[in-house]
């Protein structure tokens, strides 16, 4: 949806049904599309971009912790294959994920803060700059609903009290979730492995700049 409000027109591929994507979409392996990128994806598609969210399981900390099963690692091998188109991409991931010199977004780094911390990587092969703030935790109170058990919810602040919104906690009503990730058209599930439109949308911006830029230059040369 970010990329969309950036002006992109969006195709999403994912090897598992998607009845509430909101945007066309192609049902298949990703990796396998960008490993026959020229014959599943001709260059006649007009494809500007490549956004890659390999799975993230492996570097959560429930892994870190040793309390999930065995997952892969794809990043290396997705950025592989998007080097192989010679698009200009952008990889997301989670906090420890072996990312190149990756950009750190927080909901707490936009104006107004987010009701949400959800800190994700994005390594690109393009020149992203990063949010004017940096993480500003603070400036969400740290007792007030929703979140944890605050003092609204429970009369006590005693124990767990949060800040922000955890996304993808039964205890926090779905529609709460919703309105702090601005995402309403997923389940819970989906929701948890959600990242924030206003992510993808302050990327998407740069990078509908960077490619206006290099066509720019391009017929320059020309």
């Amino acid at each position: 949806m970010g990329y969309h409000r950036a002006g992109f027109e969006v195709v999403g591929v994912d090897h598992k049904p998607q009845p509430r994507y909101p945007f066309e979409f192609i049902q298949a392996d990703a990796l396998e599309v960008l490993n026959n990128w020229g014959d599943t994806i001709p260059a006649s598609e007009g494809f500007d971009a490549i956004h890659a969210s390999p799975p993230c399981q492996a570097w959560t900390a429930y892994r870190r912790t040793g309390r999930t099963n065995w997952y892969p690692d794809y990043i290396a091998e997705t950025r592989e294959r998007l080097d192989k188109t010679g698009l200009p991409y952008v990889i997301e991931n989670v906090v420890g994920a072996p990312l190149i010199d990756p950009v750190l977004i927080c909901g707490t780094m936009f104006d107004p803060p987010m009701e949400i911390q959800r800190h994700r990587l994005f390594e690109v092969n393009w020149p992203l700059r990063q949010t004017v703030w940096p993480c500003r935790h603070k400036l969400n109170g740290a007792d007030r609903y929703p979140g944890g058990r605050s003092k609204q919810r429970t009369g006590t602040s005693r124990g767990l009290v949060r800040a922000t919104v955890e996304v993808g906690s039964w205890d926090i009503p779905l529609a709460v979730q919703q309105e702090a990730m601005s995402i309403d058209w997923t389940t819970l599930e989906e929701l948890s492995e959600a990242i924030p439109p206003a992510y993808t949308e302050f990327i998407g911006t740069q990078l509908m700049a960077y490619l206006k830029q290099t066509v720019a230059a391009v017929r320059q040369v020309g």
